[in-house]
């Protein structure tokens, strides 16, 4: 038995958004409705905890999903044991489940073990095997030889130029024309061709990306320190995971598969009290498809989330270099693939950045000007992906806005080049190295509950495009244009694409709360730089990502309903399963309850300064208050107090002109 999984078994959104009404101050009492006849029905206590596993069967081949409630027994009763029960486990056909880096280090050492691989190794000039990597990856699908009746991984293979050189970055080394196929059920090669030989690059000098006495060159020492310090401590309350910042308050989740997951979003509006904003927020899949048709360069498709896991991918986060400030840090656990438990200390960082300008006016008339600096909280983590480093951020703000931000870094997979040989599907990084073209898409999954009470599910979404006005007697200046709003009535309609000319966006409303205009009240998913796939309609990986087909997916909520390519992705032989299957029931959304899948990504044309590790690249969308609010919520932000009074440097007065009475005592002695 291998543990793939283990999370919890979320319960039921209304349960969790009554606890949290009750939780969170102000407290809501009005909220509870005892059991009567017509009404709704709450439990009086929660319900006991469940666990949701995915089992993997080595001997059998087969993946199955168990469901354990979990009972705490007291610990003077019975030894301090957890007992539990299995309320039902059920064989999933037809699927593999992700990879798992037991797996992935099992891989390496039996292909640098295989001989024929090791003979491979020497005509390349390489005998000494520590100097080698091998990267399993996930075969995906391309044809009956790909199918989940064998666990496979195919590896890409790099090499070092020195053993003894931890610090080197063996990704600047690709080895090309070496076919290998990895049965990871037997951990045994069952395919193996040298099938094209191309030299070893040439080390790069440039190749390495430590301080600069590990790699002979020269660090900058023109940087002064930047301090940061909070000396009264955070403006954020934790208890457990429930946060509390600035009106917003939230609960900081974590799965081995999403990694970090913002719950029950909720903003504490004065009068109006606690307004739910969103049920759930989580990054839920990544896809990486690559632009060359080389081999084995087209195969290089990777889903980050559904096959590896992003939250199993995290790492421990430091302090002074990930974050600064007062930071609050928060553990990750999950079981490994023996069941055990696992550890990754200071994997979510939580903490408040100052972030310029929140808004400022000055009269002209009086010269009076008011001006508030934006504060704003960050809760993230970092994951590695073989090569690839991303950042997941969520961002809360004073007025009243959430920013999901990824942040994209790492190192380049690249292939090796022939002498003379140059591919325009790719940008030549150094003498035989190149970097192919590729696309990074994400989905970011938004159960949304705008100002929706536990149990109700009263929110729409509206699509917003600007229209040029026609010219005539309406626009005799020929200068108007307006917003025109079109409801997304079901499903299948509400499969849409970003359009910068249009200044596309769209609004979740709630279907029965209106603001002091008499405007349903609601948040809009602004998109930032976007993108679609560039493959042609045929290509094989879309079988699996049929979901990049579109930037925008509304659903209605379904427990299952959870992943965009389906649970199990990997080697998967059906065609467009999960969202664009669950979109044929075409539901009605007019007043129920909203999921959002927004799918947003980048192209990138590699560039020589990505090399030798790629300067952060950002990308991410705005859920900004639409006539939530009757006016700014950053209104109420107080002036900012200056501890010690800054410095302003002028320019010097010019060699024998004295200083004017303009220039302050106290500047000339700092200066």
């Amino acid at each position: 038995m291998r543990f793939v999984e283990v999370v919890l078994n979320e319960p039921d959104k209304n349960v969790v958004a009554l606890a949290d009404a009750y939780f969170f101050p102000p407290y809501q009492p009005t909220l509870y409705r005892p059991k009567a006849k017509g009404g709704a029905m709450y439990p009086l206590q929660l319900p006991p905890r469940q666990a949701r596993l995915v089992v993997y069967n080595k001997r059998t081949n087969q993946t199955s999903i168990w469901m354990v409630e979990l009972s705490e027994v007291h610990a003077t009763a019975r030894g301090g044991h957890h007992r539990g029960k299995v309320l039902t486990s059920e064989v999933v056909p037809d699927v593999q489940p992700p990879m798992d880096a037991m797996e992935y280090a099992e891989c390496e050492a039996v292909v640098k073990e295989y001989p024929p691989f090791v003979e491979a190794m020497k005509k390349r000039g390489i005998e000494d095997m520590d100097l080698v990597m091998v990267d399993p990856w996930c075969v995906g699908y391309y044809g009956e030889e790909d199918s989940p009746s064998r666990r496979l991984g195919r590896p890409l293979i790099f090499c070092r130029t020195e053993s003894d050189c931890p610090l080197e970055n063996g990704y600047a080394r690709p080895v090309e024309g070496i076919h290998v196929l990895v049965d990871m059920r037997q951990m045994q090669v069952i395919e193996f061709e040298d099938r094209n030989f191309v030299p070893l690059p040439p080390p790069d000098p440039l190749r390495n990306y430590t301080p600069a006495a590990t790699r002979g060159g020269v660090d900058r020492t023109d940087i002064k320190p930047l301090l940061i310090t909070q000396p009264e401590g955070p403006s954020f309350r934790v208890n457990g995971h429930a946060v509390e910042w600035q009106k917003w308050n939230f609960r900081v989740g974590f799965t081995p598969r999403e990694g970090l997951v913002i719950h029950t979003v909720a903003y504490c509006d004065g009068s109006r009290g606690r307004r739910s904003v969103a049920h759930r927020l989580s990054f839920v899949e990544m896809v990486v498809p690559y632009g060359d048709p080389h081999d084995p360069h087209y195969r290089k498709n990777a889903f980050d989330a559904g096959e590896d896991g992003l939250g199993r991918n995290a790492h421990s986060l430091k302090r002074g270099c990930d974050c600064l400030g007062h930071i609050k840090y928060f553990d990750a656990h999950f079981t490994n693939f023996l069941g055990g438990v696992e550890t990754i200390e200071n994997c979510v960082c939580m903490h408040e950045e100052d972030h310029g300008i929140l808004w400022k006016h000055q009269d002209w008339r009086t010269g009076m000007t008011e001006v508030r600096r934006s504060r704003r909280l960050t809760v993230s983590f970092f994951c590695t992906v073989a090569n690839y480093e991303y950042g997941f951020f969520w961002h809360f703000y004073q007025d009243g806005h959430i920013e999901a931000e990824v942040k994209l870094t790492g190192i380049l997979s690249l292939g090796a080049l022939k002498a003379d040989e140059n591919r325009r599907q790719g940008t030549v990084i150094a003498p035989g190295l190149y970097a192919p073209v590729h696309q990074h898409f994400f989905v970011a999954r938004l159960d949304m509950a705008v100002d929706c009470n536990p149990g109700e599910g009263l929110n729409q979404v509206v699509e917003v495009n600007m229209k040029v006005e026609e010219p005539g007697p309406e626009n005799p200046h020929n200068n108007a244009f307006y917003a025109e709003e079109t409801l997304l009535r079901s499903e299948l309609q509400a499969q849409r694409d970003c359009n910068a000319l249009s200044h596309r966006h769209w609004i979740v409303r709630n279907t029965r709360t209106f603001n002091r205009t008499g405007q349903l009240t609601g948040y809009k998913l602004m998109p930032g730089r976007n993108c679609l796939p560039l493959a042609g309609p045929d290509a094989k990986f879309l079988r699996r990502a049929a979901f990049l087909n579109h930037n925008l997916w509304v659903t209605e909520y379904k427990h299952d309903e959870c992943f965009p390519g389906g649970e199990f992705p990997n080697q998967n032989p059906r065609i467009g399963e999960g969202l664009p299957t669950w979109v044929k029931q075409d539901r009605k959304l007019e007043e129920t309850d909203i999921v959002l899948w927004y799918v947003f990504g980048v192209t990138h044309v590699p560039r020589l300064e990505d090399w030798p590790v790629m300067p952060v690249e950002h990308v991410g969308f705005n859920l900004l208050p639409h006539g939530f609010f009757n006016c700014s919520p950053a209104v109420d932000v107080p002036p900012s107090e200056a501890a010690v009074e800054g410095v302003v440097i002028k320019e010097a007065p010019a060699k024998g002109v004295e200083p004017t009475d303009s220039m302050q005592p106290t500047l000339l002695s700092k200066l």
